[in-house]
This record gives structure tokens, C-alpha cells and sequence, in this order.
């Protein structure tokens, strides 16, 4: 497993007015869209593309285009709802699917409560979207799930990253024989005694949606 914390001046500063517990909620949601989006250009680094003859107005060229089939994009529901706008716009012609997960707040353990997924995901890249790696719990859960579905490449978009949680997903999805990128805005401190991340920005679907 890769983890790759993007570290730039706007990421931090978006995510420095994220945390911020006197953003309200239509701050957050476009804050995490703007963020999720400068996010997608370092997760798609990797994405997979052919080649295409094409004519400019002065000559013909070869340029490239995402190949097939394409990339499917899978937000966590719900919070993970917030950031596909900001992925799609980078991605605009991939396919999404939805994962719904919740996570038992005594065990942590996440369990799996809807699925609007393809039934084979066969040479399929995906982009699994998540505020939070905290437990890591959820996110090996959905890694695991798309795996056993056929995909063969998964990169992870978080808002924030906690040390235990990436540590736990590395063991968790450790036999996992596919590539697994982890790509976040930041590594955060630790986890608290709840599991939630520290310094954090709190209930990210709460904040997101209004919902407390």
C-alpha cells in the first residue's frame, strides 16, 4: 500500500477553514469540492489512458484519452457524497458507482447496508472517495469489497488520515494481491478514544449536511 500525503499551500489552507468548527455548512461542502478536486489531480496520476490520433487546426497529432474501460468513481455513502462533485469534475466521463457503509461506534467495525456497484469490476480502476481514514476499518471493508468484485487497481481520496487507521488498513488489506494509493490532504495526529481524529475537523458527514 502507498500513502501519499499532497502537500501544498492551497490544500492547507482549505483544510485549515475545514477544521474550523465555525464553518458553517455551505462553507464546508464547497471547501471539500474545491479540496477534493485539487486532490483528484495527485490520485490520477496514475490513471490509465491510450493513445488517439487526433487533428488540430494546423496538423495532425497524437495525443491520449482515458482508456476502457473506464475508471469508476465510489464515494462511501454518505459522507463521501461531498466530495463527488469534485471528483467528477476532474473526471467527468467515469463511471459511478455507490457503497453504502456504516461503522459500529462500540466495535468500530464497518459493515456494509447498500450497493450500487457493477457486478463485475474486471479490469476496472477505482476511486473510492472517504472524509475520514480513521479506523480504517470502512475503508478496508470497501477495498476489500471491490476487490472481490474484479477490480484490479484502487486509489483512496481522504480529506485527512490518522496514523493508526493507515497502519490498521495496511495489515487489514495486506493479501490483497492489487495496488492500493491512499491519497490525503493530511496525516493527522492520532485517534482519540472514540476514534476520531485529532486535531481532526469532527463529523465530517454532520458538518457536511448539517445534521448534529
Amino acid at each position: 500500500m502507498r500513502v501519499h500525503v499532497a502537500d501544498h499551500p492551497l490544500i492547507a489552507h482549505k483544510l485549515t477553514a475545514l477544521r474550523d468548527k465555525d464553518t458553517d455548512s455551505p462553507t464546508f461542502r464547497r471547501l471539500a469540492d474545491e479540496l477534493v478536486t485539487l486532490l483528484a489531480y495527485e490520485a490520477t496520476r496514475d490513471v490509465r489512458v491510450e493513445p488517439v490520433d487526433i487533428v488540430t487546426p494546423v496538423a495532425p497529432t497524437r495525443g491520449i484519452k482515458l482508456a476502457s474501460p473506464k475508471p469508476l468513481v465510489v464515494p462511501i455513502l454518505r459522507a463521501g457524497l461531498g466530495m463527488l462533485d469534485g471528483m467528477v469534475r476532474l473526471l467527468p466521463t467515469a463511471e459511478v458507482g455507490f457503497l453504502g457503509m456504516v461503522r459500529n461506534e462500540e466495535t468500530l467495525e464497518a459493515t456494509t447496508y447498500a450497493n450500487r456497484l457493477p457486478d463485475d469490476l474486471s479490469g476496472r480502476q477505482c476511486y473510492v472517495l472517504d472524509p475520514m481514514l480513521a479506523t480504517g476499518g470502512t475503508l478496508a471493508a470497501a477495498i476489500r469489497y471491490l476487490v472481490d468484485l474484479g477490480a484490479d487497481d484502487i486509489t483512496a481520496i481522504t480529506l485527512l488520515a490518522a496514523p493508526e487507521g493507515t497502519a490498521k488498513l495496511e495489515e487489514q488489506i495486506a493479501d490483497l494481491k492489487v495496488p492500493v494509493t491512499i491519497v490525503t490532504g493530511a496525516m493527522d495526529e492520532r485517534l482519540n478514544e472514540h476514534g476520531y481524529i485529532v486535531p481532526g475537523l469532527g463529523d465530517a458527514g454532520d458538518r457536511l449536511y448539517g445534521v448534529v
